[in-house]
């Protein structure tokens, strides 16, 4: 059932963070969009750019605009980009947007607004308009079709790079972040399958500016285990059981077919018990996920609790 919210729950502030990887030609245009549109929405707000190791001008153009810029050393990955913009935030609504002016700013105020209600606001692309253009919105239609399968819940964008939410929900889920392209897919799938409400706004997407960072092979190989690992991580069953039905059933059919000859096969035994094992090791792991959050959060807590706190331009 979705966790929701009776009474609206007010931001204090927005922390726009926006992670970077070779943006000089966008991220100026980016940042000025952004802050107008920030201007509406009657909250105090910061610019955070966090620059993932750049070798060209986007961290001293962002500075000139104004933002806040925390440079790491080397190239940690857009979603190591994200979790140092998090750590850094000082306000309570965490807004997140690429550096490559893919993501128009004119829906921003009205997420705001649905933030009240919500734990998360995701912008919801219409249209795929990204390199290698084809080949993604099919691998990333069929992924989604299966997410949205495993999590119980229909899912419009699960990778969309627009979002705004409360800061305590992504260090709640901190340590499952991983550094790469699916830190985005992550923190959906854990706010879907943990009853947190997720609400989805129709954006428009642009071409990039510049050049892609996605590698369609390896990235996408990524995206699948995402998604199969966070559903079994935190909702067992909805993985084990209809493996293990589909193999029970195999085995039924096998064994009541070689009744039916007088000759029971050793394989309908074998497939029926493995169908069993895989009943009983779904329902084991489901308890020792729930074991396990509970335990993880509580660790997550102190960890984020003794984290440094980011000041500095410089990455420590």
């Amino acid at each position: 059932m979705d966790n929701i919210i009776d009474n609206p729950r007010t931001a204090d502030g927005i922390s726009l963070i926006i992670p970077s990887y070779n943006e000089e030609l966008s991220i100026a245009e980016v940042i000025a969009e952004y802050q107008e549109h920030l201007e509406k929405c009657d909250l105090p707000f910061e610019i955070i750019v966090v620059d993932d190791g750049s070798k060209d001008r986007t961290a001293e153009i962002a500075m000139k605009v104004g933002a806040r810029v925390i440079r790491h050393r080397r190239n940690r990955g857009v979603g190591g980009a994200r979790k140092t913009g998090v750590r850094a935030a000082k306000w309570n609504a965490i807004l997140m947007t690429d550096g490559d002016g893919t993501y128009p700013a004119d829906q921003v105020p009205e997420m705001v607004k649905h933030l009240q209600y919500s734990d998360m606001v995701i912008g919801a692309r219409g249209e795929e308009r990204g390199t290698f253009r084809l080949l993604r919105w099919a691998v990333k239609r069929c992924i989604r079709k299966f997410a949205c399968y495993l999590a119980g819940s229909e899912i419009p964008d699960l990778n969309s790079g627009l979002r705004i939410f409360y800061k305590d929900l992504a260090l709640r889920f901190f340590y499952l972040l991983p550094d790469g392209h699916s830190w985005v897919s992550t923190i959906t799938l854990c706010s879907l399958t943990n009853g947190f409400r997720v609400d989805f706004i129709p954006i428009e997407y642009r071409r990039r500016i510049g050049k892609s960072k996605f590698h369609p092979v390896r990235d996408t190989y990524q995206y699948f285990l995402t998604v199969v690992r966070t559903v079994t991580y935190f909702s067992p069953l909805r993985v084990f059981m209809p493996a293990s039905l589909v193999m029970l059933a195999i085995g039924a059919v096998t064994l009541v077919h070689g009744v039916a000859r007088g000759d029971i096969y050793e394989s309908s035994m074998l497939v029926t018990m493995a169908g069993l094992f895989t009943f009983f090791f779904g329902l084991l792991a489901d308890q020792n996920a729930r074991i396990r959050t509970e335990l993880e959060h509580y660790r997550s807590e102190q960890r984020e609790r003794q984290s440094p706190v980011y000041t500095l331009e410089e990455e420590r």
